[in-house]
C-alpha cells in the first residue's frame, strides 16, 4: 500500500483566512521576475549581477531560518510574525522601487532573505494549531491552491503592467500594496490560536513537510526547515562523517545527494534563465508570460500529483519527473544553438519552461513521500535539518556557480551543466529505491509482514 499524499482539497478554501495568501503570493511571484529584470533594465546590471543579488539573498535565508524557527518554537505569535513578513516585504518593495544603484539593491534584497522564512515558519505551524488532525491535509492542499493561484495572478498582472513598455519601479509598488493587503488581512482576519505546535511537529505530517519542502513560487528556491538549531563547530563534519557510516545501509544519504544535486541544478538554470531570457531579445511582458506558463503547468498538475505517486508509486515518479527536468535543461541549451526570431525563441520557451512546471508538481510530491517514509521512526528533526543545511549549501553553491560561468562561460554551459547535474542524480533515486525495498524484506522477516506497519513505495523499482 502506497503512502499517500493529499494534494487536492476536498473544497479549494478550507477556511476563508486562507484567502490571505492569495495577494502575498501574487505579490512574490510578480517580485521573483521582476527582479532580475530591475537589475538587467534600469540598472544596466549583467547577468552575474544577478547570480550576485541570489548569492546574498540565499546565504542570508539560511541564517535566518533558523532563527526564524528557534523564535517560533520560543514565541507562538503565529499572527505577529505572518504581519512582519508580509508587512516588510511591502516596505522593501516600495524602497526597492527607488533604488538607483546595484549595491542598494544588493541590501536591500539581503533583508528580503532575512524577513522571508519568518512566513514559512509560521504559516505551516499556524495550520497545524487552526486544524484538527483529520482536517490538516484538506488544509495544508488548500494551502497550496491560494499559493499557485496567488502566482497566477501577480504573473499575470506583471504581464498586462509591462505590455506597454518596462514600467517594473511602477510594478513594485502595485506588489507592495498586495503584500500590504496581505498583512492587514492577517492582522484582522486571524487570530493566535490556543493550542500550540512547535517546528519538529510538521515532520509528522507528509502535508506540512511537503509544503516546507516545496520551493518558493516567488523565489523559486526552497526556504530551509530546522526543527532544531544546528549544532556548528568544529565537530559538526566529524558528526556527519560518523552519521554517514553508520547510515550506509539506509537510503536516507542517497535521498540527500539526489535531493542535493536536484537543487543545486534548479538554482543554477533559475538563476540564469531570466537574464538567458533578455538576452534572447524577450520583452518583460513576454518573460512574465514565460514564467506564467511554468506556474500555469504547476497548478494543472500539482492537484492531481498525489494520486499520481499513489497509482505507479514515489520511486517511479521521481525518477520520471527528475528526468524530464534534465531533457528540459538540455532542450533550454539546445536552444543556444539555433537563431531564433522573438516569437520563436518565446514559444519554445513557453513549451519548455511549462513542462518543467509540471515536472517540479510531481517532483516535490514524490521526493516528499519518499523522505517522509525514510523518516519514519527516526529523530526526523535533526534529519530535516541535515537535509536543509545541504539544500541551503545547494542554493549558495548554484548562485555562486552562475556568477562564476557569467564570467568564464555561456549560458549554454550553465543549461549543459544543469541537465548533467540531474542526470547523475537519477542512479542515485534508484539506489535509494533499491535500498529502501532491501531494508523493509529485512524487516519482515525479522517480525514478519503484518507487524511492520511501514507502508510500502507503492511501485517497485526499476
Amino acid at each position: 500500500m502506497a503512502l499517500a499524499l493529499r494534494t487536492w482539497p476536498s473544497r479549494l478554501v478550507a477556511r476563508r483566512w486562507l484567502l490571505a495568501f492569495v495577494p502575498i503570493n501574487a505579490a512574490t511571484a510578480g517580485f521573483g521576475v521582476v527582479l532580475p529584470l530591475l537589475i538587467l533594465i534600469p540598472l544596466h546590471g549583467s547577468w552575474s549581477s544577478v547570480a550576485v543579488a541570489a548569492t546574498v539573498f540565499n546565504s542570508a535565508v539560511i541564517v535566518s531560518s533558523v532563527a526564524w524557527g528557534h523564535l517560533s518554537d520560543r514565541y507562538p505569535l503565529r499572527r505577529l510574525f505572518l504581519v512582519i513578513n508580509f508587512g516588510g516585504y511591502a516596505l522593501l518593495y516600495l524602497a526597492l522601487a527607488g533604488v538607483t544603484s546595484i549595491p542598494e539593491l544588493y541590501g536591500l534584497y539581503t533583508v528580503i532573505g532575512v524577513i522571508a522564512p519568518a512566513g514559512a515558519s509560521a504559516s505551516n505551524l499556524l495550520i497545524l494549531e487552526k486544524f484538527s488532525e483529520s482536517e490538516r491535509p484538506t488544509a495544508f492542499a488548500s494551502y497550496q491552491e491560494m499559493a499557485m493561484i496567488g502566482s497566477l495572478i501577480g504573473l499575470l498582472l506583471g504581464y498586462f503592467w509591462t505590455l506597454d513598455g518596462d514600467a517594473l519601479a511602477s510594478l513594485l509598488v502595485v506588489l507592495a500594496g498586495l503584500g500590504a493587503a496581505s498583512a492587514v488581512a492577517i492582522w484582522f482576519g486571524v487570530t493566535d490560536p490556543s493550542r500550540r505546535a512547535t517546528t519538529a511537529q510538521v515532520a509528522g505530517h507528509p502535508e506540512s513537510l511537503a509544503s516546507r519542502l516545496r520551493s518558493s513560487i516567488g523565489f523559486r528556491t526552497p526556504i530551509p526547515f530546522f526543527p532544531f538549531r544546528p549544532r556548528l563547530g568544529r565537530d559538526a563534519l566529524r558528526r556527519l562523517r560518523r552519521w554517514t557510516r553508520e547510515e550506509l545501509h539506509h537510503e536516507l544519504p542517497l535521498i540527500f545527494i539526489a535531493t542535493f544535486l536536484f537543487n543545486l541544478a534548479s538554482n543554477l538554470y533559475n538563476i540564469s534563465y531570466t537574464p538567458y531570457l533578455y538576452g534572447a531579445g524577450l520583452a518583460a511582458s513576454s518573460i512574465f508570460l514565460v514564467n506564467l506558463s511554468n506556474n500555469f503547468a504547476q497548478t494543472l498538475v500539482y492537484p492531481a500529483s498525489g494520486g499520481l505517486c499513489a497509482r505507479f508509486g514515489p520511486d517511479r515518479i521521481v525518477q520520471r519527473a527528475s528526468y524530464l527536468r534534465s531533457l528540459g535543461y538540455l532542450a533550454t541549451a539546445g536552444f543556444t544553438f539555433f537563431l531564433f526570431d522573438r516569437a520563436g525563441a518565446f514559444s519554445a520557451n513557453v513549451i519548455v519552461f511549462g513542462v518543467l512546471g509540471a515536472a517540479i508538481a510531481v517532483y516535490t510530491t514524490a521526493s516528499s513521500l519518499i523522505l517522509f517514509r525514510g523518516l519514519e521512526g527516526r529523530d526526523a528533526g535533526s534529519l530535516l535539518g541535515v537535509n536543509s543545511a545541504l539544500g541551503g549549501v545547494a542554493a549558495v553553491a548554484g548562485a555562486a556557480l552562475s556568477g562564476l560561468l557569467s564570467t568564464f562561460g555561456s549560458f549554454r554551459l550553465v543549461f549543459l551543466v544543469s541537465g548533467g547535474a540531474l542526470l547523475v542524480s537519477l542512479p542515485l533515486w534508484t539506489a535509494a529505491s533499491v535500498a529502501y525495498q532491501r531494508r523493509r524484506h529485512e524487516r519482515e522477516l525479522r517480525i514478519g509482514p503484518s507487524a511492520t506497519g511501514n507502508p510500502g513505495s507503492g511501485a517497485a523499482p526499476e
